[in-house]
């Protein structure tokens, strides 16, 4: 019995209760190196390998066919993302495994992620590719909806910012990497796929040796399908900051997504650019550079300031500007240009809006729910916005709108998280 106890005064078990020892660099290197192999196994099919083998085997008349296919296998992958998030967060909420209640779901999500790629790679039929997509997608969720949850359990608040750039960072390095291993290392689609299974398994493996809080069985709450559909729901009345960050993040990233979903298609048709793929390559550097300085940086000027809001008002003006030059000036080299501001700009928005993210939580005993739901707001732009911006090429018939909804949706954000009250 502990001497609050004895005195009567309720405590807080451990598995919910607020952190406050510092994490050390050990934690926070194996935490990178998961998000890095998560990011890898994601971005390198959205930016490459999936556009180019829809392509490859619809051989479409018209390239806009192949846009339209692309944006609709992602469009039903969000679908997929918006149960799932939440779903396996909740389950995560009430595991009681001795291995703790996050380390489970971010090893069945990482099998789950890493056999659907392998999969992915031998599909020759477009209903095939799909369905392998939407379940790789399905493992995403179920591996970062735990990972995230984490932050929350395990990170003071004072750590958050710089701890969320670590999150956030290897985004930009997966992707390069990525690329340049299923470009030059590997020449064929489905050994590609491959390669990125594996280094997704392997780099998950020190996280998961971690300590992870065992929630004890007795404080496990009951899950039904009145509790699991409920928990769908927030209501923004009663937590209206959860429901301003949570918009402000849907809006942002979907303008991000808007600025980078489709830029092999970009370069290939609209700037009918003959190296395109070696040209994304550079932008994707580019971008990457950016985004890894404003992450690491921005996250740690923000817990140092204890300030949040005024970072995302900056990340957003910056995304706006990069998707507007991208809009009316459709060159190589403004591209790259481009492509430093929005990497700028959404670096510095995913860890700082991170880190805000965890301070709105409603309820310390469904983190792993809140943040599903929470990143929802991450994942279905990427998954979404192709879509969108298909419809915009089919409408419009160039890119040049895509790139206007970007900079309006990234402005929009700023408006949003501005009505955030409870954070600075």
């Amino acid at each position: 019995m502990t001497r609050a106890d004895a005195l009567g005064v309720p405590t807080t078990p451990a598995a919910f209760a607020e952190p406050t020892r510092r994490i050390g660099a050990g934690w926070i290197a194996s935490f990178a190196t998961v998000w890095f192999g998560i990011w890898m196994a994601q971005l390198t099919p959205v930016q490459l390998l999936l556009p180019a083998q829809i392509d490859a085997e619809l051989r479409p008349e018209h390239w806009v066919d192949s846009v339209v296919a692309f944006g609709t296998i992602s469009g039903i992958a969000a679908i997929a993302t918006i149960i799932a998030y939440p779903l396996t967060g909740a389950l995560s909420d009430r595991t009681s495994s001795r291995f703790g209640r996050r380390r489970p779901w971010i090893l069945i999500g990482g099998l789950v992620f890493a056999a659907s790629l392998v999969a992915l790679g031998f599909q020759t039929e477009m209903w095939a590719i799909g369905t392998a997509w939407v379940v790789a997608s399905v493992g995403f969720c179920i591996m970062t909806a735990a990972l995230t949850a984490t932050i929350s359990d395990q990170v003071p608040v004072n750590q958050r910012g710089f701890v969320s750039g670590w999150m956030s960072a290897p985004q930009a390095v997966g992707i390069i990497v990525g690329l340049i291993l299923v470009t030059e290392l590997v020449t064929d689609a489905s050994l590609g796929y491959l390669l990125l299974a594996v280094l997704l398994l392997v780099l998950a493996v020190p996280f998961l040796t971690r300590h992870d809080e065992p929630l004890a069985p007795a404080l496990r709450t009951p899950m039904t399908l009145r509790t699991i559909i409920s928990g769908f729901w927030i209501s923004p009345r009663k937590h209206p900051d959860f429901g301003w960050t949570l918009l402000s993040r849907v809006l942002v990233s979907t303008g991000n997504a808007l600025g980078t979903s489709l830029l092999l298609y970009f370069l290939m048709f609209q700037l009918n650019d003959e190296n395109a793929e070696a040209d994304l390559i550079v932008l994707t550097l580019i971008y990457m550079v950016f985004v890894i300085l404003a992450s690491l940086l921005g996250g740690k000027l923000s817990d140092r300031l204890g300030r949040r809001k005024q970072f995302v008002f900056v990340a957003s003006a910056l995304q706006a500007v990069a998707a507007l030059l991208l809009g009316l000036f459709p060159d190589l080299t403004v591209a790259m240009i481009g492509a430093g501001l929005l990497g700028l700009g959404y670096g510095c928005f995913l860890s700082v809006d991170q880190a805000l993210a965890t301070q709105v939580l409603p309820d310390a005993t469904s983190r792993g729910k809140d943040l599903g739901i929470m990143n929802i707001a991450s994942a279905v732009p990427q998954a979404v916005a192709p879509m969108i911006g298909a419809a915009a090429v089919v409408v419009s018939g160039s890119f040049m709108l895509v790139f206007l909804l970007g900079a309006a949706l990234s402005t929009a954000g700023a408006f949003a998280v501005a009505r955030v009250r409870s954070v600075r």
